[in-house]
């Protein structure tokens, strides 16, 4: 991974602020500090918009906090550009969601956990507590907005050093245990920069793979969804594997070349755009059996949508089993792989270990899922054939004999339903 340029020892950010965040965005800042400092409030720069103008990574997700009501701060200046607003009271963020980016508002806090994997108990903090209280030093560096002050680095825990160092460090050994979700960052934090793990929050994060069954599937869903969303996210799955996370999630699931060879080969068919998001879970669920993918899915909360295309891919393992024999007729192709959703038969071309089986799939999906008889129930009707049963039963010999090239022509289609009503 190419290495990115780190700005050494500085300071001053108001530059970099201007020049790697649109004019427009930049704008709607300032307007959220004016507000805000009208009311007498703080504003600061946060989390990863911080960390990737270090090194001049392009981030158009801001985050900024300030030491006052941060939601009705966020619901006045949605107004103002009449944008969307979602407010989390709980929490005391908001966040403004415009075309292509997102400014997420909330108030100053400290946090602490009842218990590990516990949500936080927010309370109002300093600067000081709502940076000691995120993932990673890296994450946990701010930049003054307000106008005595604007641009100014905050780094009270050696975010520089460590993006210097290219280091994923937790800020406190209890990091894993008051919230594991923090293990699946770690690993795509440090496959997304090309960074290496601290030693000791590497030898802690280890230790901790246990606390991870205190988070609930919901949320070990979302961290999953978000390793899915990067560029490259085998790179991750590889790592969570080798450290024993992904066994934790299920012991029946691998992060190797077998993995990475198909994720690849699902961007270069899925190109210009990202592979679905439930095309990338068949891939990775496909060598477990059905029972277990289901019961994964229903741990993790898949939504409906998503568990049906997985579950339908996984069942399909046995008729690209049938299809590896070879000797079929483009109709029984389409038996065993008629009613899929295109995105499970596409998983099982992609992982189909068979060359026969991945020919018969291709020709499904480039030309025999779109053949239909040109006739319909009326048409056959029309031409004497009785209502119910016998209907279904024509238009499926229509179409197995389009399939195979018998026919290929409305005029041959009566022909041949003619010839079958003589026979009747």
């Amino acid at each position: 991974m190419k290495p990115y340029a780190i700005m050494r020892a500085m300071t001053d950010m108001a530059a970099e602020i201007k020049k790697r965040l649109p004019a427009g965005l930049v704008k709607l800042v300032r307007r959220a500090v004016e507000l805000a400092t009208e009311r007498g409030h703080s504003s600061y720069l946060v989390g990863g918009l911080v960390r990737d103008l270090l090194l001049r990574r392009r981030n158009l997700d801001v985050d900024v906090v300030i030491d006052g009501d941060a939601v009705r701060l966020a619901h006045r200046l949605g107004a103002e550009i009449a944008a969307r607003v979602v407010g989390h009271p709980r929490f005391n963020t908001a966040s403004i969601l415009g075309g292509r980016w997102r400014v997420d508002l909330a108030t100053l806090r400290s946090e602490t956990y009842e218990r590990p994997g516990a949500l936080p108990t927010v309370a109002p903090g300093t600067i000081e507590t709502d940076l000691f209280r995120r993932d990673f030093t890296i994450n946990a560096m701010a930049v003054e907005l307000t106008p005595e002050h604007y641009g100014h680095l905050i780094d009270l825990y050696g975010g520089q050093r460590d993006l210097e160092q290219r280091l994923v460090r937790v800020l406190h050994e209890r990091s894993f245990i008051d919230d594991a979700t923090r293990i699946w960052r770690a690993v795509r934090y440090e496959q997304r920069l090309g960074f290496t793990l601290e030693t000791a929050t590497e030898a802690w994060l280890r230790r901790d793979i246990p606390m991870l069954d205190t988070i609930s599937g919901d949320r070990i869903r979302h961290e999953l969804e978000r390793v899915l969303q990067e560029a490259k996210p085998e790179t991750a799955l590889m790592r969570a594997d080798e450290l024993g996370v992904l066994a934790r999630l299920h012991p029946g699931l691998k992060g190797d070349r077998w993995l990475a060879r198909r994720f690849a080969q699902a961007r270069r068919i899925c190109r210009p755009e990202r592979p679905p998001l439930p095309l990338y879970l068949s891939i990775f669920f496909y060598r477990l059996s059905l029972d277990d993918a289901e019961r994964l899915g229903k741990y993790l909360h898949l939504d409906q949508y998503t568990q049906s295309i997985v579950t339908r891919a996984i069942a399909l393992k046995w008729s690209v089993e049938i299809l590896a024999l070879g000797g079929l007729r483009p109709s029984a192709v389409h038996y065993q792989l008629r009613g899929a959703d295109d995105l499970a038969v596409i998983a099982n071309f992609l992982c189909a270990e068979s060359v026969v089986a991945r020919r018969y799939i291709e020709l499904f999906l480039d030309r025999l899922r779109f053949m239909r008889p040109e006739l319909n129930g009326d048409d056959l009707m029309e031409l004497g054939v009785l209502e119910g049963p016998q209907i279904k039963k024509v238009l499926q010999k229509l179409l197995d004999a389009r399939l195979n090239g018998e026919i290929n022509s409305r005029e041959e289609e009566v022909e041949m339903v003619e010839d079958w009503l003589e026979g009747v």
